[in-house]
């Protein structure tokens, strides 16, 4: 099909449709007249007058949205939310004198925002959950797999793989506790007025304080958010955006982390993503297995950490009680920021869901690298048996050039536990010599370190958010 006109791939391509439905023109337009409901029956209660019939032609008309007709009117008035008031007075003959009754723009737009946002991260925290669910299956499973330790990519002491993937689970736990504390401190707006007085509300209720107090307590109670910004300008804070970008960017940085590790594992042939049946990794070149679903992590979470910068510079540039400069940002940044994590948490899923170890591969990487680290545990054997220390010291540096020299140079194998043999200051044969060479002695408490870690720190949160596993089938 013939396509003339641009697409964001975010939509087509990467993210979720219950995430797309969230930040969709219907569910932004449906929540406001949601809101204007609310509205209408906070302001009935406090005895202003509003008939019960009117509020009923109200919620009739709420999902039944005259697109069209608001469209005609936003192209003559420019101005998005008094189109959608008229449009919404033209289905609602009764009540159309009452929608927006003391309100500004932002009531429904600010306190639409909150509560969208507030949906999208609970869809992120379920996907959140569900990652660190089956990293916690792949870890435990691993727990006890030795496998090369690396710091700055070169050859460090044994971990294991389980260890491993509970660097990848810690991070997402940290991000969860951001997340929890984002996600119970959001202030929906209320009704504030044009800069924040409330003026045109104690005006409805004829200079009456506690009315006004009290039906901003009615709107947070109906929308189901409890906390309400308690002095704003037009707008709430956008310190609350900006919050909401750093807790995506964080997920997205801990999703990139991950993505790096595993193409490196894959490069290693120790550990791939899914590869499916028929799936291709070039056009060129037919044997190869790209790492396309990191490499996509990590594409999307730089977008998504770069994107995180537009909510601080947004807040920070705001004048007095507000300024319109951040309305085209937010439109465009918070949205994307939303559906990028929601794209990288699929991915993330989807790969932990799939991952495929090679135990040999990780084996022979091993056992290239242990002779180096076993020999402080063959010098302490072969002190034992009366050797001096300093002297095999020394030839044990001199093995290791030697073994070194021969891998680097040679393309052989690291030959040092035969070096050490026969070099008879060591008074230790091949065979004692290979017991050292147990990998599991090499590995630290990492296995028990796995058990804690899951049994102290990531059970009590699986327990506490039980969620249903999600199987991602990803768009393309």
């Amino acid at each position: 099909m013939q396509k003339n006109t641009y697409e964001s791939p975010l939509c087509t391509r990467y993210a979720s449709k219950e995430m797309q439905t969230l930040f969709s023109p219907d569910m932004k337009f449906r929540t406001w007249r949601f809101l204007w409901i609310t509205l209408a029956e906070a302001e009935k209660e406090l005895d202003l007058p509003i008939s019960q019939e009117q509020i009923d032609e109200l919620k009739q008309f709420q999902n039944d949205i005259n697109y069209e007709y608001a469209e005609k009117v936003e192209k003559e008035v420019r101005h998005d939310v008094m189109a959608h008031v008229h449009a919404y007075g033209a289905q609602c003959k009764k009540a159309k004198g009452i929608i927006h009754l003391g309100a500004t723009s932002c009531f429904v737009t600010d306190n639409a925002d909150i509560i969208i946002f507030s949906k999208a991260l609970k869809l992120i925290k379920t996907k959140v959950i569900n990652v660190i669910k089956k990293l916690s299956s792949f870890a435990y499973e691993y727990k006890d797999l030795p496998t090369l330790g690396f710091t700055h990519f070169q050859p460090a002491q044994l971990v294991t793989v389980g260890k491993r993937a509970c660097l990848w689970i810690q991070e997402l736990l940290f991000d969860l506790d951001e997340l929890n504390f984002v996600t119970e401190n959001l202030y929906i707006l209320g009704n504030k007025g044009t800069t924040g007085t409330q003026a045109s509300f104690l005006k409805l209720f004829n200079g009456d304080h506690e009315k006004v107090k009290k039906l901003e307590r009615l709107i947070a109670e109906k929308v189901g958010i409890s906390k309400v910004i308690p002095v704003s300008g037009q707008t709430y804070t956008r310190k609350q955006d900006s919050r909401i970008l750093n807790v995506l960017s964080s997920i997205a940085q801990s999703a990139y982390k991950f993505s790096n590790d595993l193409r490196l594992l894959q490069h290693l042939k120790e550990i791939e993503e899914p590869f499916e049946k028929k799936q291709i990794g070039s056009s060129a070149m037919a044997y190869k297995r790209n790492p396309m679903r990191s490499e996509r992590i990590s594409s999307l979470a730089r977008y998504v950490i770069v994107n995180a910068l537009n909510a601080p510079i947004t807040a920070s540039t705001q004048w007095f009680e507000r300024t319109l400069d951040d309305s085209a940002n937010r439109r465009i940044s918070i949205p994307e920021a939303f559906l990028a994590v929601d794209a990288i948490l699929n991915l993330y899923i989807n790969i932990a869901d799939g991952l495929v170890v090679y135990p040999k591969m990780i084996e022979k990487r091993v056992n290239e690298e242990l002779p180096f680290m076993a020999t402080e545990n063959i010098l302490m054997e072969a002190v034992k048996k009366g050797a001096d220390r300093q002297e095999l010291h020394e030839r044990i540096r001199i093995h290791s050039m030697a073994a070194a020299e021969r891998v680097k140079n040679e393309g052989l194998n690291n030959d040092l536990i035969e070096r050490i043999s026969q070099d008879s200051a060591f008074g230790m044969d091949i065979n004692e010599l290979k017991e050292v060479l147990n990998p599991k002695l090499y590995i630290g408490r990492s296995a028990e370190q796995v058990e804690e870690f899951l049994r102290d720190y990531v059970k009590p949160v699986l327990d506490t958010n039980p969620v249903d596993d999600i199987q991602v089938s990803l768009n393309v």
